[in-house]
């Protein structure tokens, strides 16, 4: 069965809600909620399709878009490339000149329904926040860690990593216990790195495998424990974690860096070709602070992670 490409739009206002449509009787699937667009046609750039498509069901015209994730559905009568751009400035009022329903809704709380299949994990995805920080207690000691987070947090920080890998056991509870009640007030959530076993006796959000571990798993940890991340460094660990169905993936270094000063930087041309059409959200790491999230984001990032940048926010 030959693939349908189809571009999708997120179209996204500040607060990071999202639009919605729902399908017109006429339609298959008629009834059901799903991210506008449409089919891309032969010799058409996807995002030169998203335009014309928005244009003549929103009655709205792209202003600014960038790529994001590249999922393959199959329904029963297709099979479905979905290409999906984030909308971020667009000229007019979006109304639905096909007779269909809209909806603005937010990544934490989707109050319509039915959804179309194939959109399901993308609306998980969007409820990841654009930075994902990750701890440096052993190069700046504990306190000056804890302090550190606590004003990320207060800067609108929403998901931490825990990667402590020289703590001893009784440390890195004590120091994660303190994280994880302090981010959980604040509606942020951690990630345990490495030790699988951590995130659910800490209560942590969820578990960040390192590459190592990522290529040797032959399934997904336990969905007990909530997100599941990976670190990559290459096409092969892209792969891996997409065929075990990780949420998301960390990418790097796209810039040389402290930390790693004898690993090649990837730069942001290999970068960008390593997550073209990437199913999974992508955040680059690697020397990056926060006036990196633009450029990141432009070339098909989900967000940036980072550790020294810390301090930025």
């Amino acid at each position: 069965m030959a693939i349908i490409e189809v571009a999708a739009a997120v179209i996204m206002q500040q607060d990071g809600s999202f639009l919605l449509t729902c399908r017109p009787e006429g339609k298959p699937y008629a009834g059901y909620w799903e991210f506008p667009g449409g089919k891309v046609e032969a010799d058409e750039a996807p995002l030169h399709a998203l335009d014309r498509e928005l244009q003549e069901e929103l009655g709205i015209q792209v202003l600014q878009a960038v790529p994001w994730i590249t999922r393959i559905f199959t329904y029963t009568h297709a099979t479905v490339r979905l290409h999906f751009y984030r909308i971020l400035q667009w000229h007019g009022n979006p109304w639905g000149r096909e007779n269909q329903q809209l909806a603005w809704q937010s990544p934490q709380k989707t109050t319509v329904s039915p959804m179309l299949p194939a959109n399901e994990p993308v609306l998980r995805a969007l409820s990841l926040p654009p930075v994902y920080a990750i701890t440096q207690a052993s190069l700046i000691g504990v306190e000056a860690s804890l302090q550190q987070i606590e004003q990320a947090l207060h800067h609108g920080l929403r998901m931490i990593q825990i990667r402590e890998k020289d703590m001893d056991s009784e440390t890195l509870s004590a120091f994660s216990n303190k994280i994880i009640a302090r981010a959980h007030e604040m509606d942020a959530q951690v990630l345990m790195n490495s030790d699988r076993a951590l995130p659910g006796q800490l209560g942590a959000d969820g578990v960040h495998l390192t590459a190592s571990q990522l290529m040797n798993l032959s399934e997904r940890p336990d969905a007990q424990a909530g997100w599941c991340g990976a670190s990559c460094h290459n096409s092969e660990a892209l792969y891996q974690a997409e065929i075990l169905g990780l949420d998301f993936v960390v990418l790097g270094p796209v810039l040389p860096t402290l930390s790693h000063p004898e690993t090649a930087a990837l730069g942001w041309c290999k970068f960008a070709a390593l997550i073209r059409n990437y199913p999974l959200p992508v955040f680059a790491l690697g020397g990056l602070g926060r006036d990196d999230l633009a450029i990141a984001q432009e070339l098909g990032a989900h967000g940036i992670a980072m550790m020294r940048g810390i301090s930025e926010l």
